[in-house]
């Protein structure tokens, strides 16, 4: 695969990738975005930081959220705050042309109220 419009992704999440400066997948998003693209399978992989894990695995996610549902579709679990929020950041650049979609991070040491409140309005 020598480009992303190889992976079969959709028009908007392409263009959002596009304009963020992706030519072309990484090793990891090579072999992990065709299996996820075509199956409900869990994968495991691995590889260092910093070469698209979570492109990896969020680009195949974002292409298969069903926008019209404000239903829990996908979860993604984080050791860390810091991470959570980062794969967050990254999810909502990747989905910046995508309409309806809502994206929600959840993480302790804030105010579970506000938390439970973004919740009910149905992220994906």
């Amino acid at each position: 695969m020598k480009t992303f419009k190889e992976t079969g992704l959709n028009k908007n999440l392409l263009e959002a990738i596009s304009k963020l400066g992706f030519e072309s997948p990484t090793p990891i998003q090579e072999k992990t975005i065709p299996i996820l693209m075509e199956s409900a399978k869990d994968i495991i992989a691995t590889a260092e930081t910093g070469t698209g894990k979570t492109a990896a695995f969020g680009l195949p996610i974002l292409n298969m959220v069903n926008t019209s549902e404000n239903i829990t579709q996908s979860l993604i679990l984080c050791p860390t705050r810091e991470l959570c929020i980062q794969i967050t950041n990254d999810l909502l650049s990747y989905s910046k042309y995508l309409k309806n979609i809502n994206i929600l991070s959840v993480y302790g040491g804030v105010k579970i109220e506000k938390q439970i409140k973004s919740l009910k309005k149905g992220p994906q």
